[in-house]
């Protein structure tokens, strides 16, 4: 009785063998095997990757943060000017301006082959130094009353260093003269700077934190100041068509970098100049971002997208603009939120199975495909011989 189960059992073998007498191995066959024991191994390895790397999902809901401010990294590269006639501006939506900004900001000279020239510098530094320099200057000279050449209202009017001929130039909006023919220029220490203007170049780089919204900054030649609501360079003595505005950008992003988010997609890219002063424009579209890591971990973070314009500048008091690198950014309401998921063992148990049973399959019908059409093939040549 026990037999007849055992055999009835036996019937239901769905992998019924051969004799080894009738088994045929050829070496079609084994090529057949070496490859897909190839292709599986292949095929595990990226599977098991794949398991190791985390799933990431992706949500998107309007952004109700508030009250968290906005880090934006920057490291430029202008190779044709030099440090003294950069400055780097920032204003927003709110009517919020900081001119000149050297917090967190700083400026590394580069001759023209871009090698550096000295250790980086803070604005600050130097804009204490100067105003040392201004005060000696002053009390050296408080005792004369020099000349503003032609640029004072009354004649009580004293200009008694460069910056005071400077400024009453500016109140009267009038292009400066050649510095080297004003007497309280020539030991100026703008004189030397401006010699020095087009034969270094500079690096910019570091970060600064501004009030989420939107806003823009910019990279221009000459000193910014407001007059009457507008916001203005003076470059003088130079023209606009003399700088030469090409720069590189080594990277720009808004927040924390993370590997899977668009977050700096203008690294390396190189505005140039190719005739005159140029106005280089950038119109960016913020995208905030939170990243969610396996650990619980929380990371803020920006995405953007970016469109590029540029034109040339005739005039620096134009309304056409002036040259440098300009960019203007808005924030989006809605967020992005990716999350880190552990991804299911047994997700990677049946793929590894699909693996090896696709593989064996295939390998199968082509190993007979292959072994059948050979042998045609070898009769067919047989029976030519025999005729």
């Amino acid at each position: 009785m026990s037999s007849q189960l055992i055999d009835k059992f036996r019937q239901l073998d769905a992998y019924a063998k051969t004799l080894e007498d009738f088994r045929v191995k050829t070496a079609t066959g084994a090529a057949v095997t070496v490859s897909g024991v190839v292709i599986m191994i292949f095929l595990f390895l990226s599977e098991l990757h794949t398991y190791m790397s985390p799933n990431i999902s992706e949500e998107l809901f309007v952004d109700t943060s508030r009250g968290h401010k906005l880090r934006i990294n920057l490291d430029f590269v202008i190779p044709t000017i030099s440090c003294n006639y950069l400055v780097l501006d920032a204003m927003d939506s709110s009517g919020e301006q900081h001119l000149q900004m050297d917090h967190n900001i700083h400026k590394r000279r580069l001759d023209l082959s871009g090698n550096p020239i000295e250790e980086p510098k803070k604005q600050e530094i130097m804009t204490t130094t100067k105003h040392i320099e201004k005060q000696n200057k002053t009390e050296v000279a408080k005792f004369t009353c020099g000349s503003c050449y032609g640029a004072a209202f009354n004649e009580s009017q004293c200009c008694n260093t460069c910056d005071d001929v400077k400024e009453a130039y500016r109140i009267r909006r009038w292009a400066m003269p050649d510095l080297t023919t004003i007497e309280q220029c020539k030991d100026d220490e703008s004189v030397e700077k401006t010699s020095q203007a087009f034969k270094e170049g500079c690096q910019i780089y570091g970060y600064m934190e501004v009030n989420r919204v939107g806003g823009s900054f910019h990279i221009a030649p000459g000193k910014s100041f407001t007059i009457n609501h507008v916001h203005v360079h003076d470059v003088q003595p130079f023209s606009s068509s003399m700088f030469n505005t090409t720069h590189v950008i080594k990277h720009l992003s808004f927040g924390s970098d993370i590997k899977s988010a668009n977050t700096a997609p203008l690294d390396g890219i190189v505005g140039l100049a190719k005739e005159g002063a140029v106005m280089f424009q950038y119109y960016i579209k913020i995208v905030p971002t939170m990243y969610v890591k396996l650990d619980k971990t929380v990371l803020h973070t920006n995405q953007f997208s970016v469109t590029r314009h540029q034109k040339s500048v005739a005039n620096i008091n134009s309304e056409s603009g002036m040259p440098g690198a300009f960019f203007s950014y808005e924030l989006s309401p809605l967020m992005v939120k990716y999350t880190e998921k552990e991804r299911s063992i047994g997700h990677l148990a049946t793929n590894i199975c699909a693996i090896i049973g696709g593989v064996f399959t295939v390998a199968g019908i082509l190993d007979t495909l292959l072994y059948h059409s050979l042998n045609a093939f070898g009769n067919k040549v047989s029976l030519g011989k025999a005729g």
